[in-house]
């Protein structure tokens, strides 16, 4: 099992195997997501190594779309109605940390 699918694993206080391959699948989506986002060829971090605060924006991601599976809002939060935006906004200021800005 991959480190990083451990880590999603931990987040989500997830200690059943069950899910692995759902989780697996949202893994790969987010670190797309993060590749794209920041300008790198797509499996960039396949061949290299994921920055500590683009790993935690691929943990956060990959576990909101686990959370949010259903279509719901999903989570510890789902009763606040911009939990899910708040995501989004917190995964993209990390990726930007990581960003190779063009001039």
């Amino acid at each position: 099992m991959s480190e990083l699918l451990e880590k999603v694993k931990t987040n989500l206080i997830l200690e059943h195997s069950a899910d692995d391959t759902l989780l697996e699948q949202f893994l790969t989506a987010a670190t797309a997501y993060a590749e794209s986002y920041q300008h790198l060829d797509e499996g960039f971090y396949s061949k290299n190594t994921m920055p500590a605060t683009t790993e935690q924006a691929v943990i956060m991601l990959a576990s909101h779309f686990y959370e949010s599976r259903d279509g719901s809002t999903g989570g510890f939060f789902a009763d606040n109605v911009q939990a899910g935006q708040q995501v989004w906004n917190t995964v993209n200021l990390l990726l930007r940390l990581d960003r190779e800005w063009k001039v």
